[in-house]
């Protein structure tokens, strides 16, 4: 039982679970923005330029069941909407990182280390048998 306490331990210090753990609370608060911005701006936007069309209403009586085509519909325009904001975030973002990147890869000029003088002292040598021959 000890053994198995200590490996638990040694699997929730990683470095990987607290950085997944760290990715899903930022997930959710990044969920909340998106979610905001698609629901408050931008379907209401999207309301004005369509009329004010809501498809909440669309049901189909199927026998004794009401089935709620227009909650699906209006699911997949969230979802589609939610995606394409999703993409132009994720596109400034690789973009300002590209950039920045591009920046931090700029080669420095390399430096040439001293030759050690023994060394400078045999190339010497060998350009002068060099020109001896």
């Amino acid at each position: 039982m000890k053994k198995f306490i200590s490996e638990f331990k040694e699997f929730i210090s990683k470095g990987d679970v607290m950085s997944m753990a760290v990715g899903i609370i930022i997930g959710g608060a990044f969920t909340s923005i998106v979610n905001s911005l698609v629901g408050d701006v931008i379907t209401p936007l999207l309301g004005i330029i369509i009329g004010g069309i809501d498809f909440t209403g669309i049901k189909v009586t199927f026998g004794g069941a009401e089935l709620m085509v227009g909650n699906f519909i209006q699911a997949v325009i969230v979802f589609l909407l939610t995606s394409l904001v999703i993409f132009w975030m994720m596109k400034a973002f690789n973009r300002v990182f590209a950039k920045k990147e591009a920046e931090a890869e700029v080669p420095a000029e390399p430096e040439t280390a001293p030759v050690p003088e023994d060394i400078q002292l045999l190339r010497e040598i060998r350009d002068l048998l060099q020109a001896g021959k």
